[in-house]
């Protein structure tokens, strides 16, 4: 009886004990290294238990495993009894465990957890937080980009946890938080000791198209390319490099934004202050050609100081060509001051005015009357563009191109590349307009024909044509046409078949047209003339004598 007893008493302690002190698998135990064999330590976990660990859950990254018998460690408790009656225990999962306990509790509180970066993975890098795994996006790593990262691996730092996901086993950490944060509180120490005006030294850290970044020593200042230097700077890279010490002044300081301008002009004499003592109105300089425009070119003076020369005053004959074609890049030139604005920091040169003015040159050398030879360089509804020395054009209007024929028709007989030759009638030097003649070559013709010629006198011309409508006639070399109506007094002999080609007549002129250049001519008024003048001469109608016998008495007279 009392044996029975005993043996119930012993099976209740049994199952009490298994009740209260066997752990539960899934649970962080205690353990203590019995041995270390084949890689692997021997953990004795209590109640009998023994598990086997490799080393490596032991180790650090990048760093050899410290365990040694004796030492106790706290494991995972996976299984109870494996198939070989072990223990299944992880180092691995029970820093896992430990740390995303740790790691929440910072997380909550804001706090920086320590790590150290031992792998690299698509977009940027592995973080083992003493037993927890996080993810650090690579552009979480620096506050700017990083080519090289691995002096960085295996460094034990601080991050800042930006999220986390126990379920999901996700941790992303940042490395640049904890910077910003360090930089920000030496740049408001920086910024606390720096005044507008002061004259600094730093180092170049990066250049940009607009300008430099400069390290004051904990803080990036802004050197815009504007405040490099005085002259014109086409890219900072002219004139710094990266990791050169350079000098500065502060041009100004923003507390609040922590923004930093800088210049190194500033400590250089301003060109400016020169200017108008050194560069008189109307005086000529040489200068280079820094910049070309549509509107114009920027040539240099000297450095910090450059001017425009506009379109319009690049060239006194190309007017509408860019100004690229008439100058390039870092051509010396010269050019004349034609205007000081110092407040606006501007000066207006010319490029044409170092050169005498090509109309003023050709009206000293080509006075009017000159005969000139050029190249038809246009032909237009108006008349031609003759090239004249100077690379100048003259205009040969239509009314200009021949004594004899329409100016439409004379155009057609030219074509461009024809080598003329004309006379010069006017320069308008203002206007920049040369008035050209072909058809003065040889004279006025018609004028010199009828030099002495007067309406009412009488001419004798020899019959070149005989038509319907009347003949044609020669005078002088002058062509006239004289119509039926005006061939006789009589209506019976205004017949143009009574007259051959060759024949010689005495004409009266009743008309001379020089823009016509025509003669009026007329035999009917010739007779009608004779007969007036004899009558004045031998009688008249009212003394009863016919006109036979004043003209009978005429021709008596005459003989």
């Amino acid at each position: 009886m009392c044996s029975k007893a005993t043996m119930e008493e012993f099976e209740a302690l049994l199952k009490e004990s298994f009740e209260i002190d066997t752990p539960n698998e899934g649970s962080v135990v205690k353990g203590t290294v019995i041995a270390v064999e084949a890689g692997q330590a021997i953990i004795d976990v209590g109640y009998k238990m023994e598990g086997r660990v490799d080393l490596k859950e032991f180790a650090n990254p990048g760093e050899a495993p410290e365990i040694a018998v004796g030492d106790e460690v706290e494991v995972f408790l996976d299984r109870v009894e494996n198939a070989r009656g072990e223990a299944v225990i992880s180092r691995d999962k029970a820093r896992r465990e430990e740390a995303w306990d740790r790691l929440e509790k910072a997380y909550a509180d804001e706090a920086r957890v320590e790590g150290a970066i031992f792998g690299r993975v698509k977009g940027g890098f592995t973080v083992d937080l003493g037993g927890a795994v996080a993810f650090l996006p690579g552009s979480q790593v620096d506050v700017r980009p990083v080519r090289d990262a691995g002096p960085l691996m295996g460094l034990k730092q601080p991050f800042q946890i930006l999220k986390m996901d126990r379920r999901r086993g996700n941790i992303v950490v940042s490395r640049r938080a904890i910077l910003e944060e360090s930089r920000a509180e030496q740049r408001a120490e920086v910024i606390g000791r720096l005044s507008e005006g002061d004259a600094v030294d730093g180092v170049v850290k990066n250049i940009t198209e607009y300008g430099a970044f400069v390290d004051l020593g904990g803080v990036d200042g802004l050197l815009h390319v504007t405040d490099m230097a005085w002259r014109r700077v086409n890219h900072p890279s002219e004139i710094l490099s990266i990791g050169e010490t350079i000098k500065v002044q502060v041009i100004k300081v923003n507390k609040e934004t922590h923004r930093i301008s800088l210049g190194m002009k500033q400590l250089q004499d301003d060109p400016w202050n020169t200017v108008e003592g050194k560069y008189p109105l109307e005086t000529v300089h040489t200068g280079r050609v820094t910049n070309i425009t549509d509107y114009g070119a920027f040539v240099e003076l000297e450095p910090g100081v450059e001017g425009l020369v506009h379109v319009s005053e690049m060239s006194w004959t190309k007017k509408n060509v860019h100004p690229g074609k008439i100058v390039s890049t870092s051509q010396e030139v010269e050019v004349m001051v034609l205007e000081i604005d110092t407040a606006k920091r501007r000066v207006s040169l010319g490029l044409k005015q170092t050169m005498r003015n090509p109309w003023d040159v050709f009206a000293e050398t080509h006075p009017e009357g000159t005969e000139v030879e050029g190249e038809v360089k246009n032909i237009t509804e108006f008349g031609l563009f003759i090239g004249l020395p100077g690379d100048i054009d003259g205009m040969v209007h239509l009314s200009d191109l021949s004594w004899d024929q329409r100016g439409e028709e004379a155009i057609q007989e030219y074509r461009k590349g024809d080598v003329v030759k004309a006379v010069v009638t006017e320069v308008d030097v203002d206007k920049e307009r040369i008035s050209l003649s072909i058809k003065a070559l040889g004279g006025d013709k018609f004028a010199e024909a009828t030099g002495g010629v007067k309406r009412g006198s009488i001419i004798t011309v020899a019959v070149t044509a005989i038509e319907d409508g009347g003949i044609e006639v020669e005078y002088e070399g002058m062509k006239s046409f004289i119509r039926r109506s005006d061939l006789s007094r009589d209506r019976g002999e205004q017949r143009p078949e009574r007259f051959q080609v060759g024949d010689k007549l005495d004409v009266r002129v009743t008309n001379i047209d020089s823009k016509t250049r025509r003669l009026g001519l007329s035999i009917k008024a010739r007779e009608i003339a004779e007969e007036r003048e004899a009558v004045e001469q031998f009688g008249s109608s009212d003394s009863g004598a016919s006109l036979g016998d004043i003209l009978g008495a005429a021709l008596k007279g005459d003989e």
